[in-house]
């Protein structure tokens, strides 16, 4: 079983990522077993793509890096 990834500060789930193109457009997502749920009701195939080098934003405090330093946070 894989370990929740969380925010390496404040332990949050729940994460936003800024649409490259247009930096209002952000979709936000939660980390449940590893894997990125959306936190709308949007179409798969409107959801920005999180990458291993997308900006990733805590949506409880301050954070923000690569998405992959999420999956090596333990």
């Amino acid at each position: 079983v894989m370990a929740p990834m969380k925010c390496p500060d404040c332990g949050a789930q729940r994460f936003y990522v800024k649409d490259p193109e247009d930096q209002y457009n952000i979709f936000e997502f939660d980390l449940i077993d590893g894997r990125i749920v959306s936190s709308d009701n949007e179409n798969e195939s409107d959801r920005l793509e999180v990458v291993e080098e997308t900006e990733t934003f805590c949506d409880r405090c301050a954070w923000h890096d690569k998405f992959k330093i999420l999956k090596q946070v333990r």
